[in-house]
């Protein structure tokens, strides 16, 4: 019987992240997570609270400080690292904020959390994961490649900054035995769902709405040796949202 892998999981509290944790944990994998929420007592992954970081991934000091944390309790190897932490901000009345309407200090936050958290993630935890030739995957979204009606353009833009640098990080890594691969999700059912996404999901050929577990399923194949050919890649998974 082989070891237990190790799995870093941002943004894990809620949503996709949350579906995430639990698919690798039910798969027998030690999952570390890390976000701006204490651990939920309610969870009853084997590993608890243990494997549970509270920080402010927005934060650079914080987010390095996180770092030297995983590698304490990593013990040398990561076979995988999900970039899913993500903010997209919104108007004081749930609308979206466009070009003209989001203040730069938000500029700011959204590209510290999007786009330099898992830059920094990564090549923070580069021996971890080089060790194992383990995998990178970032969470992008339709919105990076499109105006979208709800998501705001720092966090389109974030997210299709982050398609770049999963391609830039996929040739860098590629040479370390680390495969470097992107999530793309469409209109995913969570708490934070925009008012009208219904209406999009109306026009979507599988006319339904996507879970965070159809999501789940696409960043564990892409950890899996099932994608060990795969580097720089992007998955879409929107329900035929991008025909």
């Amino acid at each position: 019987m082989g070891s237990v892998k190790n799995v870093v999981i941002t943004g894990g509290s809620r949503g996709i992240g949350h579906a995430t944790v639990k698919l690798f944990h039910d798969a027998g994998w030690r999952v570390f997570t890390c976000s701006s929420q204490s651990f939920d007592s309610r969870c009853t992954w084997s590993f608890g609270a243990d494997t549970h970081i509270k920080v402010d991934l927005a934060d650079e000091k914080k987010t390095e400080i996180a770092i030297i944390d995983l590698k304490n309790k990593l013990n040398g190897k990561l076979h995988a690292l999900i970039n899913n932490a993500g903010a997209s901000p919104k108007s004081p009345n749930g609308g979206r904020l466009n070009v003209l309407s989001t203040d730069l200090e938000e500029w700011h936050r959204v590209f510290s959390l999007n786009f330099f958290a898992p830059l920094l993630m990564a090549r923070g935890l580069r021996d971890e994961l080089a060790s194992v030739g383990g995998a990178v995957v970032n969470i992008t979204s339709i919105a990076g490649s499109r105006v979208h009606p709800f998501a705001g353009a720092a966090y389109a833009t974030s997210k299709a900054a982050l398609t770049a640098l999963t391609r830039e990080m996929a040739h860098d890594f590629g040479p370390l035995g680390v495969r470097v691969n992107a999530v793309a999700p469409g209109e995913v059912e969570t708490d934070i769902i925009s008012i009208g996404t219904d209406q999009i999901v109306s026009n979507l050929p599988l006319r339904r709405i996507g879970q965070p577990e159809d999501v789940a399923n696409g960043i564990f194949f892409l950890c899996s040796s099932n994608s060990s050919y795969m580097n720089g890649s992007e998955i879409s998974i929107n329900g035929g949202q991008d025909i």
